[in-house]
């Protein structure tokens, strides 16, 4: 973390952990591909618990970019920065996963849609409309790019934010807390997870999962529960990937719990207060970067994928070329994206609603 007299605290060993978590979510969409419903054999068997420490992350970061200047910018001002944030992306996610959906070579054509409803699906996937009607998806709220959804329920997130979590004093905030993480808890006890939300089946278990953590990570910024230490990069780190890999079981719900109430805000406690080397610092910064892209655009490779896989089923070397050639083909291309694409329209659109 840096932090003078002349220049803002950047919290750049949280940007380190949102790459992670967002490599993370790249790997373990591969391996969901392999285990299909047997998540107790998924050597990443809480990596979906990433989306959980986005949210928290989220909340934490909107907390410290906006709290002292939401009465200066208003509401308009506010919603103008969010869109210029993310959805950039969420287009460019769109445009990849129709192409994928309709150039997959591993699916059946006579179980195809009519092209009305591939427009229909088009549109709601670029306003953040829900389409869940297309084959071949299980039943995904944004069909062409179903980490979608989370983008859906972080701006959700923001309008709580701006019209009520920003007016409320702290303890307001706490007590709102108290009651998300039972709201969680008992969403988890009714599920027995808290991998749902993605779908039309379970969306209603996204409001829970994304209130909670929004809210636990806002109250992390505004009570300062900051535990400035020397640990640097590698205790959040390892705390992070020990949930990730933390083998998960059936009625898995007291342990995702625990993990999503307790662990994430915790391991956001320790990275706020933590100082990165130079060259960590750099790692850092650029892997958080590379994250929101890499999020918005991978899925599609998985998808086919995952059709390739149940058709062919690869082993041995061929496996093991193909998964890591995929992977490494979804870190160059977020990274093409962050850089041409991604950065310069935000650039653009800023320099337009500052004249």
């Amino acid at each position: 973390m840096t932090n003078t007299q002349t220049t803002k605290t950047y919290y750049d060993i949280l940007d380190g952990l949102r790459g992670i978590a967002a490599i993370t979510i790249l790997v373990f969409h591969y391996t969901e591909m392999i285990y299909p419903d047997n998540y107790s054999i998924n050597p990443l068997g809480h990596g979906f618990l990433a989306v959980d420490f986005f949210y928290c992350l989220s909340g934490f970061v909107i907390g410290f970019a906006y709290d002292n200047r939401v009465n200066t910018i208003g509401v308009m001002g506010f919603f103008k920065n969010r869109l210029i944030r993310l959805h950039p992306l969420v287009i460019l996610g769109t445009v990849v996963g129709l192409v994928g959906f309709l150039a997959d070579p591993f699916v059946d054509r006579n179980i195809f849609p009519h092209w009305g409803f591939i427009a229909l699906a088009v549109i709601g996937s670029m306003l953040l409309i829900p389409t869940p009607f297309l084959p071949y998806r299980w039943g995904a709220l944004f069909p062409y790019n179903s980490p979608s959804w989370s983008l859906l329920f972080e701006y959700l997130a923001n309008i709580l934010y701006i019209f009520v979590l920003s007016r409320v004093n702290k303890k307001v905030l706490l007590v709102f807390g108290v009651l998300s993480a039972g709201w969680l808890a008992f969403t988890a006890f009714k599920s027995g997870w808290l991998i749902n939300g993605w779908d039309i089946n379970t969306y209603a278990d996204a409001f829970p999962r994304v209130t909670y953590s929004f809210i636990a990570g806002l109250i992390i910024y505004r009570y300062r529960f900051i535990w400035k230490n020397k640990l640097g990069f590698w205790l959040p780190l390892a705390m992070l990937m020990g949930v990730f890999f933390f083998p998960h079981h059936d009625n898995d719900w007291i342990t995702e719990s625990i993990i999503v109430i307790i662990i994430f805000p915790l391991i956001i406690i320790i990275g706020a207060g933590a100082t990165a080397t130079n060259l960590m610092r750099k790692f850092c910064l650029f892997i958080g970067r590379l994250s929101y892209p890499l999020y918005m655009t991978h899925i599609t490779t998985v998808w086919i994928f995952g059709n390739y896989y149940a058709k062919y089923n690869p082993t041995g070397v061929k496996f093991f070329l193909i998964t890591s050639a995929l992977i490494l083909f979804n870190l160059v291309f977020a990274w093409i994206a962050m850089r041409f694409y991604d950065e310069p329209i935000r650039k653009w659109l800023n320099r337009k609603k500052k004249k």
